[in-house]
């Protein structure tokens, strides 16, 4: 029997509905501060990730998905090497969504000289090949927003503010979240820094992991976010980005603190936190879930000023955030929240005998006409069989047709909580059945 591929999930029923709904809350949040949808190709070049996302980080070195048509793939057989491809033959599965948007921006123009800001957003499917687990798929979901080409620092705290409000909107308990906030300082200050950190790493060599010996050479900032228990404790006394911030950085730091600061937004400073991907740049901030085992950060995201250049378009700076669905689905879980809300229901049409099937589906095709979800028999079932089908289908309305209803041109209407039975006239149907579902005073649908 064919089956999913590990670490991946179908997503049918109310995981659906709860996916679903959390774009609605997206499109409507995000709406409001003037961002328009996006959808980028899953499948990219390589370099578009490599440039941005960094050679040296797990995402691209151990977790991107690589993707190559068969006659490619027997071309590799035979040299044994990635090398002969050439670049747009090259292709990866999305791991993330900042790249892809930031080479759309640039390939269709969207922020010209002194153009408008191009305000994006995003609800799609990334693929990471980690080791499967609760709340990490090979397959995932993110929802997520871009803005490109405002570096004034209210752009990053009003990034911050969509986000919790995002998570308020959800239906979080605010006061079991936790938002981190840092600086990771700049191509002016962060080289110096990065030496640092460095020589730090070097001279406690004998205490830190492999990998983070590795990081040393390639981004020892990453150190920081290494899970040995050992590194992590070291790593507490390494220098701080935060006392060696350039002027400008520690400005523009201080500016996005007010502004949350003026908003009412609630942070912690955390001088360790770098993210995971080497195109941030000053403002980063992450959101964790207090005292829920297993989840980890919900969302985060950052300034990236230099992304936009690396992947072949002019300086223009840029900031955004993701969330990832699963872990805000098992989050919202432990606190008693089901995004999924209540299964759909609907209004059936049940058919007496075969005699009068046309009339069933005459009548269906007006209730759909006027926006109601219908369902009807198309098995043949007795009328019995059709009244339980209708109460799994969660049918508040039950249209009943029988030889009576044509020859008089009525219909009858059941409630299907109360069982009780109401004679209308056809040209009355939908009007009756909104009334019996919804009351009198409903007014649209």
């Amino acid at each position: 029997m064919a089956q999913k591929v590990q670490g991946t999930e179908d997503l049918y029923g109310g995981y659906m509905r709860a996916w679903q709904y959390m774009q609605a809350v997206a499109h409507e949040l995000f709406d409001t501060y003037g961002f328009d949808m996006i959808e980028t190709p899953a499948l990219e070049q390589v370099d578009t990730f490599v440039h941005g996302i960094g050679e040296s980080t797990d995402v691209v070195r151990k977790e991107m998905f690589r993707v190559i048509s068969g006659a490619l793939f027997e071309k590799l057989l035979g040299d044994g090497s990635e090398k002969s491809l050439k670049p747009r033959q090259r292709l990866a599965m999305r791991p993330e969504g900042t790249a892809g948007v930031v080479r759309a921006v640039v390939e269709n123009n969207l922020v010209p000289q002194g153009s408008s800001p191009a305000k994006l957003w995003y609800a799609e499917s990334m693929f990471r090949g980690e080791r499967p687990q609760k709340g990490r798929l090979r397959q995932f979901h993110q929802v997520g927003l871009e803005w490109l080409g405002a570096p004034d620092p209210a752009a990053d705290a009003e990034c911050i503010i969509i986000l919790m409000e995002f998570y308020h909107r959800l239906g979080f308990d605010m006061s079991k979240l936790r938002l981190y906030i840092n600086s990771m300082g700049d191509s002016h200050c962060r080289p110096a820094y990065r030496e640092k950190v460095k020589q730090f790493i070097y001279d406690h060599k004998d205490e830190m992991c492999a990998d983070c010996l590795e990081r040393a050479e390639l981004n020892p900032l990453r150190s920081f976010d290494c899970k040995n228990e050992r590194c992590h404790e070291v790593m507490k006394s390494a220098p701080l980005i935060s006392d060696n911030l350039c002027e400008d950085c520690a400005e523009h730091y201080a500016q996005v603190k007010a502004y949350l600061d003026a908003a009412g937004i609630s942070y912690v400073e955390d001088p360790t936190l770098v993210r995971g991907l080497d195109y941030y740049t000053r403002t980063v901030f992450e959101v964790e879930v207090v005292n829920v085992d297993d989840v980890g950060a919900i969302g985060g995201g950052g300034r990236y000023d230099g992304l936009v250049e690396l992947e072949g378009g002019k300086p223009t700076p840029g900031i955004g955030f993701a969330v990832g669905f699963e872990r805000i689905a098992l989050a919202l879980a432990a606190q008693g929240v089901d995004l999924a809300g209540d299964e759909p229901t609907c209004v059936y049409v049940a058919c007496a005998a075969p005699e009068q099937r046309s009339a069933v589906f005459d009548a269906t095709l007006t209730l759909r006409d006027a926006g109601l979800r219908v369902e009807a028999d198309y098995q043949g079932r007795s009328l019995k069989s059709q009244f339980k089908q209708a109460d799994k289908l969660h049918a508040l309305v039950c249209v009943v047709i029988g030889a009576d209803e044509v020859t008089n041109n009525t219909y009858t209407l059941r409630d299907m909580n109360t069982h009780e039975q109401i004679s209308v006239a056809k040209d009355n149907l939908v009007d009756e059945v909104i009334k019996l579902m919804y009351g009198a005073e409903f007014i649209d649908i």
